[in-house]
């Protein structure tokens, strides 16, 4: 198994030992040529492996011991599945003789990890270990999934006979695209329409040059997720921004006024995002077409090959005002989203898009940024820079708390010699603040930015939307840079924000793992781009309830829907 892996290319694992992996480990240990990444959570090593297969492309490699082994790994690697990364799992299993007999830790694996799996299978003696391995690393690679090896202790320690090594497993590079028929279909939709945006998501890695092609000849507006932000938002003349809960409204408003959408790989999840228009989507994975909008024409293809021969299709000398009003709205938009980062020398707590502000400023040419799911996705899509070195990692699919520690493990262990900046939020640290331990004992120099603002403030505005006053999401916290220097690190805890570029700079040229916690406005509203009526209803309603009492239903419901008309306006 340790010689398969090797041919694969991986050189790294990340995981806890237990007495049923003993077997896998002393070959590792053995072999002498990994890097066994030791976490103090199974569920940190997930997370670490897929971010470090993000980033690269290439195999990542998390393992588990028998019963909760496997079971504290299942968070992150559902954060792996849905954000299409190639994750192998090697799971131990209690001895086989007492499968069934509920045993000290059992647990059937393959039921546990089914759904956050593409392959999940047992290995039940050792003839079996050698074709079921390189099943599951093929699989992993071309599916860019999560596939899973189950291996009862015993057989870890089994011998066979010798057998030759199976060729390296290595990612097949195939051109996937439309039928001529559907081309031609698309490019009637497309030259028929005067107002053209182009909605990018996280399959336009690697089809950057293809995209930027056919968004210029169709004088179009370029949207991005927040997946696809590292590839589409600089130097892009196009680019208006983001739309969904994350963006901001130059994004919503490109769509908005558009005759036809493009949406080039993305699974976009928000419906309420994305208003009746004509659509069109590409995606090479078919069963993701139609999910989210209705389609005039949905496209099986990569966006780099689709968008190649799409582009001969195109006729040119097309209006431009359509791509010249979006970009003067997205230049509106960005002039007032920056007043908000300014900074208010005498203002305390500390603004966090001030704080998101610094570390962009701060951070290197090449930084890799991970992120919190929760109010720090909202800082980070608003105010990092991204420049074509730069890269940004998060639970943006499976949208899970605590992610953007363990990844900057997997981050880190993968590109040592890069800067690696988790955007932490309380909750999220103190989630999985172990993690910690792990940057000393691995000699990983992350830099940890906390957004420390004593509530779950992502999950307060949710409530604020639907009218509820805030309750259950106070954070009673630690001084976080007091046990990060507990545990070894340089840590500085900042208060006001004259004082913040500074303490940034210095943490960030410190040659090890660093912790700057800064101290947070907790009223701080991240508004979606779009609101609806029941939104802006329920923001006033919120208000209202935190300073009245007594009132009956029917007159707060009067009152707020009036407000909320007003806001609208």
């Amino acid at each position: 198994m340790v010689h398969t892996l090797k041919q694969a290319g991986v050189r790294r694992v990340y995981g806890l030992p237990g007495d049923s992996l003993n077997g896998f480990t002393d070959a590792m240990r053995r072999d002498g040529s990994f890097d066994w990444v030791h976490v103090r959570h199974e569920e940190a090593a997930a997370f670490a492996a897929a971010a470090d297969a993000g980033l690269t492309g290439e195999l990542a490699v998390c393992v588990g011991s028998c019963g909760p082994g496997n079971t504290h790994l299942v968070n992150g690697l559902y954060d792996a599945q849905r954000s299409r990364v190639p994750v192998l799992v090697i799971a131990a299993q209690i001895p086989g003789a007492e499968i069934g007999g509920q045993y000290f830790q059992e647990t059937h694996p393959q039921a546990v990890f089914a759904e956050c799996s593409e392959y999940t299978e047992l290995i039940s003696t050792p003839e079996m270990a050698s074709h079921v391995f390189e099943i599951a690393i093929r699989t992993a690679i071309e599916k860019r999934g999560v596939a899973v090896v189950i291996v009862p202790g015993e057989v870890f320690l089994s011998k066979t006979e010798p057998k030759a090594l199976p060729a390296p497993v290595r990612a097949a590079e195939p051109v996937v695209q439309p039928s001529d028929g559907e081309l031609r279909r698309a490019a009637e939709l497309l030259n028929g329409a005067s107002r053209v945006t182009i909605l990018g998501g996280a399959g336009c890695a690697g089809a950057r040059s293809e995209v930027m092609a056919l968004a210029a000849v169709l004088e179009a507006p370029v949207v991005h997720t927040l997946r696809s932000k590292d590839a589409l938002e600089w130097d892009n003349p196009n680019d208006v921004g983001m739309t969904g809960l994350l963006g901001f409204a130059s994004g919503y408003k490109a769509i908005e006024d558009a005759e036809v959408v493009l949406m080039l790989g993305t699974d976009f999840p928000y419906r309420q995002f994305l208003p009746t228009k004509t659509y069109i989507q590409v995606d090479v994975r078919g069963e993701h077409l139609g999910r989210r909008a209705e389609l005039t024409l949905g496209l099986v293809g990569t966006v780099r090959d689709t968008a190649a021969a799409l582009l001969p299709l195109i006729a040119a000398g097309r209006d431009d005002s359509h791509v010249r009003e979006a970009q003067r709205h997205y230049v509106r938009t960005r002039k007032q989203l920056d007043r908000f980062a300014l900074n208010d020398h005498n203002r305390t707590p500390i603004h966090p898009e001030y704080v998101a502000k610094v570390l962009d400023d701060t951070a290197a040419e090449d930084a890799v940024f991970t992120v919190d799911v929760g109010s720090p996705v909202v800082w980070a899509a608003r105010y990092l820079t991204m420049n074509g070195q730069r890269r940004i990692i998060g639970s943006f699919n499976h949208g899970t708390m605590a992610n953007a520690l363990p990844h900057a493990i997997g981050a880190q262990a993968a590109y040592e010699r890069r800067q690696v900046v988790a955007m932490a939020g309380d909750g999220g640290l103190a989630m999985l603040m172990g993690e910690l331990l792990t940057l000393i004992q691995m000699q990983l120099p992350v830099k940890v930015v906390v957004f420390n603002n004593g509530a779950l403030n992502f999950v307060e505005v949710e409530m604020k939307a639907a009218g509820i006053v805030n309750w259950g999401t106070d954070l009673i916290n630690p001084d976080f840079s007091a046990v990060a220097r507990a545990v070894g690190l340089h840590a500085v805890r900042v208060e006001h924000p004259d004082d913040l570029p500074e303490a940034m700079r210095e943490a960030f040229e410190h040659d090890g793992p660093a912790l700057i916690e800064v101290i947070t406005a907790r009223q701080e509203l991240s508004i979606p781009p779009a609101i609806t009526l029941e939104q802006a209803k329920g923001f006033s309603l919120y208000a209202i309830r935190t300073i009245m009492s007594g009132a009956g239903d029917e007159l707060l419901d009067l009152v707020t829907t009036n407000v909320a008309r007003r806001i609208l306006r």
